[in-house]
């Protein structure tokens, strides 16, 4: 039995929070069978690959991570694109891996690594220091120490008696402090923290709260310094459960409107990101029409219309000359 017990103060709002959430879940997997069909789960787990690997810098939109998917041609970054392939390899293994196992944490990584690093599946061998451009923010421990922390961290998960909801999240953060691996760190802690879940109740592992993190990124990252500052998990663990409480109320929102009104949501919050690939498109090509630009980004054509007109009336894109033999000139 694991001896070690990661440092945590339990406070009225985390409880409370735990509440909270433990009621949601439960209104959420009450109409699971009716509400969340393979359709929905598909596009959850599209949010929730595409907002995770954002937080890491992936600059595809959903649409276009849908289109990778989909097998379809998309115009992008050779890694990004397969940082897609393998994100999406890894949360649909997910079901068969055990939360306590390190075997399974490594294949996780080979999975969601593979072709980007030379030791995917593999511990880091040297030391690491965690920046947010030039600032310092967390120095990991030493590579020699790696395996038997991450080890005591599997034990203790495999005993705890805390709600997988806290559990869940303390893992999270100590995982982030031990910072295992050489890359992929965020994403393996994202991911591990919804295997965890999901092994409470099923209809988690469809919950993009990824998504709710990356629109709160700086909140992530400060509540993880927050951590390690009191040398304890208590203000991530805080941060976490608000982000779960707010991506079920999204999705019951979400549910009792019906997938229409679901998809012209998720629509409305990537219209920004659709916006910005329109234009990084016409800076390489000012010459593409809107049939054109629809075909690169898997949107109609109508669509597309409404971006540059929107484009166009902020003051971000200009038409040169006719519509029919003109070009496109980006402003900023």
């Amino acid at each position: 039995m694991s001896r070690y017990q990661p440092p945590l103060t339990l406070t009225s709002h985390m409880l409370a929070l735990v509440a909270e959430i433990a009621e949601q879940v439960g209104r959420l997997a009450a109409r699971e069978e009716m509400a969340l069909t393979p359709q929905l789960r598909r596009g959850n787990r599209i949010r929730s690959i595409q907002a995770s690997l954002a937080i890491e810098n992936n600059t595809l939109s959903v649409e276009q991570v849908t289109a990778v998917l989909d097998g379809k041609r998309v115009l992008g970054l050779p890694r990004e694109i397969q940082e897609v392939r393998n994100a999406f390899a890894a949360y649909e293994a997910m079901p068969g891996w055990n939360a306590a196992h390190r075997a399974d944490l490594l294949a996780a990584h080979g999975r969601l690594l593979h072709g980007l690093i030379d030791d995917a599946g593999h511990f880091r061998r040297g030391g690491v220091g965690i920046y947010r451009g030039e600032q310092l923010m967390h120095m990991a421990p030493p590579a020699s120490r790696v395996t038997q922390l991450v080890d005591d961290l599997l034990g203790w998960l495999a005993v705890t008696n805390l709600h997988p909801l806290l559990a869940s999240c303390v893992f999270h953060y100590e995982f982030e402090f031990i910072h295992p691996f050489a890359d992929g760190n965020g994403r393996m802690g994202r991911l591990w923290q919804t295997l965890i879940l999901s092994g409470w109740r099923t209809v988690l592992a469809w919950l993009p709260v990824e998504s709710v993190i990356r629109d709160r990124q700086d909140a992530y990252y400060a509540a993880l310094s927050a951590a390690d500052q009191v040398a304890e998990a208590t203000p991530f663990v805080e941060f976490m459960l608000e982000a779960l409480q707010q991506a079920l109320g999204e999705a019951l929102e979400a549910q009792s409107s019906g997938s229409e009104k679901t998809s012209e949501k998720a629509a409305e919050k990537t219209s920004e990101e659709t916006a910005d690939r329109i234009l990084a498109l016409l800076r390489i090509d000012p010459s593409l029409s809107a049939r054109k630009l629809a075909e690169h980004l898997g949107l109609s054509a109508r669509a597309i219309e409404l971006q540059l007109a929107r484009l166009k009336a902020a003051g971000k894109l200009e038409r040169i000359g006719s519509a029919k033999g003109g070009h496109w000139q980006v402003v900023a």
